[in-house]
């Protein structure tokens, strides 16, 4: 076994004796169906520390040859698959990191002539009685091994984009490396399969069309991968079971990001969470932000104080919990070409700072993680207006808990004066202003916006998390230039309270409303 010649199962056994380890392994099944076919080119782009590098380590267990890795798969998923035995340690797999290679040459010219010599040196090892055409060319010599061997190579390739993401204004390195991929990989018989990943989809060239041979699994276009790269939901219940951990609450924070998948032309939603951080907080004993403790929001901030094509209204919308319309199709998948808001947060999307709902076509910050990061983000920005209504949440919480309407009503008039770039025409705008003017209540309460409730659809509500108990569940009705005591109304005749079983005897109603004459708030508040 080499270092990037048939590396053996070494790294992926210590996945396996890892204390949580979630059965991935049906992807072999997927990803051996595109052997030998026009499909053998795959790049699945997904956020750090979404289990990129946990897979590629499995497919080089599975694959390598000079290795015997049946005992370690025969527990897993894969084992009941009919092609398990079929691709088992039969192919010469190359795996690189392309960040190591870049980080120890740190020029693009010095980065591939290391990756071209560092693989002849062990193929020519492996395979040292060969009559060779060119001992010094890569494409010649892995040719000359498949002709003589009659074994083709799976290729396996690690943070694939780095270039584009640390060289982001370098167009003349970034076609040099895209050219060598492509001389390298593109219709080469010695090719079975190639898998990359990173965090960017394929950069898009105009009329250069260098790796047109891959099909793409993003974040807003998984595919059938949809379910392999970060927890699904059953997963995160399996675990729960299994550690008694509360599930509402690793929903709360990390969940969100919903992937949509179709089968048949039927759309199926795959809810994934964010694996690092489920295990982290299961082995911490804690639910905290633990996906970012690599990278300061400073990495999210240079993006969102951008405010092109009304970008800060948007993030405001978002982080009062609302979500906003996105054409994903223009982002040209690299990090410094934008021409809109909408290639910003398309960006964001891939970074896992938004999620993506594709029936829609709108952006959402996923969940209560990655929520800090932006508030981390704005508090250190010129956004002051948003950090004074989400600094007198706090306030208009605890009057919303003390039952003390007229101070809510003046407290929401002041957030909506506060965050006065929302356009406030119905609805759907005050329940913004009052997602942010509440922005506090997340420290306690799980938030749901349009919870089905009774006969209809319950505004907002808020319900206690595990470890705040003690604290009322909330039912908030909103109203559009109607009386608050509609709401009200509204809220006891279609049994909206309903939803709140369990809670008896200790719930909040409150009916807000919004009067377009006097542009003034008014509020009700029932404690039953």
């Amino acid at each position: 076994m080499g270092t990037y010649l048939n590396p053996g199962n070494t790294a992926f056994k210590e996945a396996l004796n890892s204390e949580i380890y979630v059965d991935k392994s049906i992807l072999i099944d997927v990803v051996s169906s595109k052997i030998g076919t026009m499909q053998k080119y795959i790049c699945v782009s997904r956020p750090r520390r979404f289990g990129k590098s946990v897979a590629m380590n499995m497919l080089a267990a599975y694959y390598s040859r000079g290795c015997n890795s049946e005992a370690i798969f025969k527990k897993l998923e894969i084992a009941k698959a009919a092609s398990f035995k079929k691709y088992l340690n039969r192919y010469n797999v190359i795996r690189l990191n392309m960040q190591e290679f870049l980080s120890d040459y740190r020029n693009i010219d010095g980065m591939l002539a290391a990756i071209s010599k560092y693989l002849l040196k062990e193929l020519l090892k492996v395979y040292p009685g060969i009559d060779y055409m060119d001992k010094n060319r890569l494409r010649n010599v892995m040719s000359d091994i498949h002709e003589e061997s009659g074994i083709q190579f799976i290729i396996l390739i690690d943070e694939w984009d780095c270039i584009f993401r640390e060289y982001k204004k370098d167009k003349k390195s970034q076609d040099k490396y895209l050219d060598f991929l492509r001389a390298w990989l593109k219709d080469q018989e010695y090719v079975g399969l190639v898998y990359m990943t990173g965090i960017l989809p394929i950069k898009k060239y105009g009329t250069h069309s260098a790796l047109n041979m891959f099909t793409e699994y993003s974040m807003t276009s998984p595919g059938e991968l949809a379910e392999f790269f970060g927890f699904t939901d059953a997963e995160v219940k399996g675990l729960c079971t299994e550690y008694n951990w509360d599930y509402d609450e690793l929903k709360d924070w990390y969940d969100g990001y919903e992937l949509s998948v179709y089968k048949q032309k039927i759309e199926y939603k795959c809810s994934i969470y964010n694996p690092k951080s489920v295990t982290a907080a299961i082995e911490f004993g804690k639910c905290d932000t633990y996906w970012n403790r690599t990278e300061t929001y400073e990495a999210l901030k240079q993006y969102i104080q951008m405010n092109m094509d009304g970008l800060k209204d948007a993030i405001v919308t978002m982080m009062a919990g609302g979500s906003v319309e996105i054409n994903p199709d223009t982002f040209v998948n690299d990090m410094s070409t934008f021409e809109g808001r909408d290639d910003v947060m398309t960006l964001l999307i891939h970074l896992g700072y938004l999620s993506y709902n594709a029936r829609e076509k709108t952006v959402s910050i996923p969940n209560r993680e990655v929520a800090k990061e932006y508030y981390n983000a704005v508090s250190t920005m010129d956004w002051k207006n948003v950090m004074t209504a989400i600094t007198d949440s706090k306030q208009l919480l605890q009057d919303l808990l003390d039952g003390k309407a007229e101070l809510v009503a003046a407290g929401i008039d002041k957030a909506h004066e506060e965050i006065a770039i929302l356009q406030y025409n119905d609805e759907n705008s005050l329940s913004c202003v009052i997602g942010l003017a509440f922005y506090s209540a997340r420290e306690f309460y799980q938030t749901i916006r349009e919870m089905p409730a009774g006969r209809g659809f319950a505004d907002i509500v808020f319900l206690p998390l595990p470890n705040h108990a003690d604290k009322p569940a909330i039912l908030i009705e909103l109203k559009w230039d109607q009386e608050a005591d509609t709401a009200i109304r509204q809220i006891h005749e279609k049994r909206y309270d309903g939803v709140l079983k369990g809670y008896e005897g200790n719930i909040i109603l409150a009916g807000i409303s919004y009067d377009k004459a006097t542009k003034k708030h008014s509020c009700i508040i029932e404690k039953i």
